[in-house]
């Protein structure tokens, strides 16, 4: 009995091991793949500011107790940048730590960099200052607004890269995102904003952060190196553009914002378990 319960735990821990070591992240048009194996992975939100750093360790448990693979998080600008070039990643802005905690208990990590991430949070995520800055218009091909972008984007993949928490590097972030549901602000506005969602999917890719890219909702003009994945209620009738990028669902939408009158849009727990 006690024989077969230690080669369980050397086992276990094997597993544990192989599982958080480095690997190549890469994906065809069935799947995501780690180390060339596809994986299909479930995962879950948790936006580190809107909580403590003391109640991460157990929203991290749960969220594994109920059988997820990847911890997903946008990045907020807004408190990680609160004045032009002055940086917070203390308390519960500490993304490092955060990301470590993850890696700790076994679980992967999507990191959604935006930096414009709506959620539901004040200005997008965007710091006021930005507003400031002559001659900027925001998510657009407007010079002063992608060069604040890029320099965004680009501190938080080279801390990243800088504290080894990429796949590649046995960290645990597999994917990234640029953007966020930019593709109805395409369809709407039209002008620059297909060489604007170009570009911001070519300088993601320029940081050669070694892992995959997407753009979530990008529904009418999908740059090659990014995966357009589906947002919504219902997934199962979208495919990506692209023969070559797998089918992934972002957000599980379970409701909506709600304007006064109108009625409260929603998707029942019945119907998504």
């Amino acid at each position: 009995m006690w024989e077969g319960a230690n080669m369980f735990m050397v086992g276990l821990l094997l597993f544990s091991l192989a599982r958080l070591g480095s690997a190549n992240v890469s994906y065809d048009y069935r799947a995501i793949k780690i180390n060339d194996q596809r994986r299909i992975l479930l995962s879950g939100g948790i936006h580190y500011p809107r909580s403590t750093p003391e109640m991460w360790p157990d929203l991290i448990q749960k969220a594994k107790d109920s059988s997820l693979d990847v911890i997903e998080s946008y990045v907020f600008w807004n408190g990680h940048e609160p004045s032009p070039g002055k940086y917070y990643f203390e308390d519960r802005f500490d993304l490092v730590k955060f990301i470590k905690l993850v890696h700790n208990a076994g679980l992967y990590f999507f990191l959604r960099i935006g930096p414009y991430v709506c959620a539901e949070w004040n200005f997008g995520g965007f710091p006021v200052w930005l507003k400031f800055v002559p001659g900027i218009e925001f998510r657009a091909d407007n010079g002063p607004f992608k060069e604040k972008m890029q320099t965004f984007v680009e501190k938080i993949v080279n801390m990243l890269r800088d504290e080894k928490l990429f796949q590649w590097q046995g960290g645990p972030v597999i994917l990234l995102q640029i953007e966020n549901e930019y593709g109805p602000v395409e369809w709407e506005l039209g002008g620059s904003t297909k060489s604007y969602a170009h570009w911001a999917a070519q300088m993601a890719e320029n940081t050669n952060a070694g892992v995959p890219w997407i753009m979530c909702r990008q529904d009418y003009d999908v740059p090659d190196n990014v995966i357009d994945t589906c947002n919504g209620y219902y997934c199962e009738g979208f495919y990506p553009k692209g023969k070559d990028k797998p089918r992934m669902w972002t957000e599980c939408w379970t409701g909506g914002t709600t304007s006064w009158g109108d009625p409260y849009v929603y998707r029942p727990a019945q119907d998504q378990a």
